[in-house]
Parts: C-alpha cells; sequence; structure tokens
C-alpha cells in the first residue's frame, strides 16, 4: 500500500537519508505510541530504555523507579489493601512486576559482570 503524507520542511531533510527506513521507523513509532498509551504503566519506560542502552553495572546498581512510578506502585498497594484492584489495575500491577524482575534479572547479571575479570 502507498501513502502520501504531508510532513513539515524541517521533517523531510531529516527524513531523506534514511529514506528506505521510513517503513521501519513508523513501525517503531507506533509500537512507542502504543506502549506509552497503555493506560497505568506509565513510568516504566525510563527503566527499559535504560537497560536497552546496555549500561554499566553501576548504572544498573543505580536504577530506582522514578517518583511517579513509585508513587502509583504504592497506590496500587494500598488499594489491594483497602479491598482490591479492578481487573484493570491487576493487569496493570502484573506489569509493574513484570519489570521489577527485569530489573532484578539485570541487577543480578550486572553482579557477575562485577566478579568476572
Amino acid at each position: 500500500m502507498e501513502i502520501t503524507l504531508n510532513v513539515p520542511d524541517e521533517l523531510a531533510i531529516r527524513l531523506q537519508p534514511v529514506e528506505d527506513q521510513l517503513p521501519r521507523i513508523l513501525e517503531l513509532g507506533l509500537r512507542e505510541l502504543s506502549a506509552t498509551a497503555q493506560v497505568g504503566f506509565n513510568g516504566a519506560a525510563a527503566v527499559i530504555e535504560l537497560l536497552a542502552g546496555l549500561p554499566t553495572p553501576e548504572e544498573i546498581f543505580a536504577l530506582r523507579p522514578s517518583e511517579e512510578l513509585q508513587k502509583r506502585v504504592s497506590t496500587l498497594l494500598e488499594k489491594n489493601r483497602a479491598g482490591g484492584l479492578s481487573p484493570a489495575e491487576e493487569q496493570e500491577w502484573a506489569q509493574y512486576e513484570y519489570l521489577e524482575h527485569v530489573v532484578r534479572m539485570a541487577k543480578a547479571k550486572a553482579a557477575l559482570k562485577q566478579k568476572t575479570p
């Protein structure tokens, strides 16, 4: 399928060198847009971006949740203690648990890297 877009001149200039990669660029952009639009998973993007950047062990050990992420997790914990989470909140909680698992794995691998010369 062919699609025609009107873009600002500045963007067109930036896109010219990567014209053959436009389908991939659009796909990645749509994935990013979709990820940021997921309800309740805000704050995780910074963690994922850091890990995707292949950080040093020290950077991994220094990794802490953002204030926004920590507040949301605390809110969900309090709500769960007070009477339970809605199905959407349970899904959100599962996503945060998975993110925590990934960070723990990264920290464990970073510890191994520091021990091996």
